[in-house]
């Protein structure tokens, strides 16, 4: 999926500021493809790039069998890490998700 990214926030994630914000949140990072991968809690697996200044391409795989309390805490880290990624909160997020789905754009 791709979120964009608050005017003026690419700055804080390019060249090892992504790396370095994954492994702030999750603990470790590395590089593959592309992509800076990593994982942590019910979240097998994230992988996450930035396409331009303004949108980041973020996939992920999660262990659906995982403990709540897993899944609880593994949710807290994907917000955080999403809104330090992008400089957007999730409600902020959320509402240019709806946005962009009525206008056919998704």
């Amino acid at each position: 999926m791709d979120y964009d990214i608050r005017k003026g926030h690419a700055a804080k994630i390019e060249g090892d500021g992504l790396k370095n914000l994954m492994i702030e949140v999750y603990g470790s990072a590395r590089e593959q493809d592309g992509f800076v991968v990593s994982s942590c809690g019910a979240m097998t697996m994230l992988k996450a790039k930035m396409l331009t200044k303004n949108a980041l391409e973020v996939s992920i795989e999660t262990d659906k069998s995982a403990a709540p309390d897993v899944h609880m805490d593994t949710v807290k880290k994907w917000n955080i890490f999403l809104e330090r990624a992008t400089g957007f909160t999730s409600k902020e997020r959320s509402k240019r998700l709806q946005k962009k789905a009525k206008e056919g754009k998704l």
